[in-house]
């Protein structure tokens, strides 16, 4: 007997092919498919994974841009009860080789641009040498089998498995202050939560469309995917390398998309287009938008609306490990400009504590705890991190906040030194570590400061060892010394070189970085 009785993706999806199987499933820009069709090649992915020797509760690797196969591989490891490791594409060799070894990957699906970057690192990997996938158009290369091959070549049977929803769907790596990240395990049963809680909250309708551009491998494409396949409606993946604004709106209207999750970077830019290019096209058919992942300012949240003039605005706040938290719904968003918004239905109150784990009165900042059906299982292979992320029922992942009288809540901080450029997370011990390899390093602090486009541009604040001299020169020469060691996102933007006694620290020597980012400037300062 199974221990959950909810049902996974796998599942859904082959009821949604019983039911509509001629209704379009997933879609991207070069292909789709109904949900039948949907079903069947999910199923063949699943035994083609167990035929390569990946069993049941057992992990594999995706590296790949977005696009629609994404689709086919969520729903096919739930079918076959398999543990998939999404991997951010923009990571460096070195992150790779780590989440892969760490979660001890048995099989690596590889989109063809990052062929050559995993063949740079194959002879590290801990993934058999027959079971290496190879997505894309064109020859195979040496040492892969071919997507539509494999699928091919495998049943399209559904798998002769109960899987259960309490096991392991996801396991999503995420940035840890130590530098190393860690594998955020989730159940299907955790996730299906989310699905449920968001459709009820969001008011998700079978007529809906859904366009994923957050990226595939993200946990917000992951919470924003099979709530709309949960009641039967399309999946759109955005298949774009890099975002071209004027490219999603005229997407938008082609395929009548009614909702999409973006960051703020994402908003500025689409609403910095001529007002020609925007009036152009017909974005009539979104209902509701989502901003996440960072803040959003007054005159961009009214620029949205007075672009997007049939949608709804929303605000968010989760995390990978406890879901959809808060919302700020449309009606408030002017009323509480600045707040997270409320506990969303179907969760319990958030405990705001202090250090010594006690409540802090309305008004005053504490560390947020929640308790939702969402919350993560563990860190794998971390049992002492993963206990740290618990008290008792509720869970936190570091974020301070304060609630007003109304039960609105804002966030404060973020992870404590964490920055958010673009919607990614960055911690600074990781480019600190990168920076402070280079000679002429003695000491260096990494903040966020203030970017009109990115949220927050990273900056590097350093001390030099004797001998060396402040100059431009220098200062570019440690940008570049940071290329093909960390992701693109993670590098400095900006370097500031200071005197060993401007750097402001504790009395044991740790740098102060709150200190750093008062001196300058944070976001809450741009408003």
């Amino acid at each position: 007997m199974t221990k959950s009785k909810w049902m996974h993706a796998g599942t859904i999806l082959k009821m949604n092919a019983f039911n509509y199987p001629e209704k379009l499933g997933w879609q991207d820009k070069n292909k789709e498919f109904n949900f039948r069709d949907w079903n069947e090649r999910s199923c063949r992915l699943a035994n083609g994974l167990k035929d390569l020797g990946v069993g049941y509760q057992e992990p594999f690797a995706v590296l790949a841009f977005n696009r629609g196969e994404w689709m086919d591989i969520y729903a096919g490891c739930a079918k076959g009860g398999q543990m998939v490791v999404p991997i951010m594409f923009r990571l460096a060799a070195p992150d790779i080789e780590y989440i892969v070894n760490h979660s001890e990957c048995r099989a690596f699906i590889v989109e063809s641009s990052f062929v050559e970057l995993v063949d740079s690192i194959k002879d590290k990997l801990s993934v058999p040498e027959n079971a290496y996938i190879y997505l894309g158009d064109g020859p195979v290369p040496d040492g892969y089998v071919g997507y539509e091959d494999w699928l091919a070549s495998s049943t399209p049977d559904e798998p002769d498995i109960m899987v259960d929803s309490a096991d392991i769907w996801t396991i999503m790596y995420t940035s840890g202050t130590t530098g190393r990240p860690k594998g955020v395990m989730r159940t299907h049963e955790s996730t299906i939560a989310q699905y449920f809680l968001n459709n009820i909250n969001m008011g998700v309708l079978p007529t809906d469309k859904v366009m994923l551009v957050m990226p595939m491998c993200h946990i917000n494409s992951i919470f924003y995917s099979f709530p709309y396949t949960l009641v039967s409606a399309p999946v759109f993946v955005y298949n774009m390398v890099s975002f071209d604004p004027e490219d999603l709106l005229s997407t938008i209207e082609k395929y009548k998309i009614t909702y999409t999750s973006l960051v703020p970077t994402h908003y500025i830019m689409l609403l910095a287009l001529p007002d020609e290019v925007k009036n152009s096209i017909d974005v009539s058919s979104i209902r509701q938008l989502l901003i996440s992942s960072a803040p959003a300012r007054k005159d961009l949240k009214l620029a949205i609306m007075e672009y997007f003039k049939n949608a709804e605005l929303w605000e968010a706040y989760g995390t990978t490990e406890g879901g959809l938290i808060t919302l700020l719904r449309p009606e408030y968003q002017f009323e509480k400009l600045g707040s997270i918004g409320k506990e969303i239905f179907g969760t319990d109150r958030i405990r705001l504590l202090d250090e010594n784990k006690n409540p802090v009165p309305d008004g005053e900042v504490g560390e947020v705890y929640y308790r939702t059906p969402m919350i993560f299982k563990e860190y794998w292979k971390e049992p002492e991190k993963s206990k740290e992320a618990f008290e008792g029922e509720w869970s936190s992942a570091g974020d301070m906040a304060k609630r007003d009288e109304d039960g609105f809540y804002t966030l404060v901080d973020r992870k404590a030194n964490m920055i958010i450029t673009g919607g990614e997370n960055v911690f600074p011990s990781e480019v600190e570590n990168t920076v402070g390899a280079h000679p002429s390093v003695k000491d260096v602090a990494v903040i966020g400061v203030p970017d009109r486009k990115w949220g927050e541009a990273i900056k590097a604040v350093v001390i030099l060892h004797d001998g060396y001299q402040a100059s431009d020169d220098l200062a570019k020469e440690l940008m570049d010394f940071c290329k093909g060691k960390i992701a693109g996102f993670k590098r400095p933007k900006s370097i500031d070189f200071i005197e060993e006694e401007e750097m402001p620290r504790t009395g044991t020597g740790k740098i102060l970085h709150r200190n750093l980012r008062e001196k300058y400037g944070k976001w809450s300062d741009e408003q």
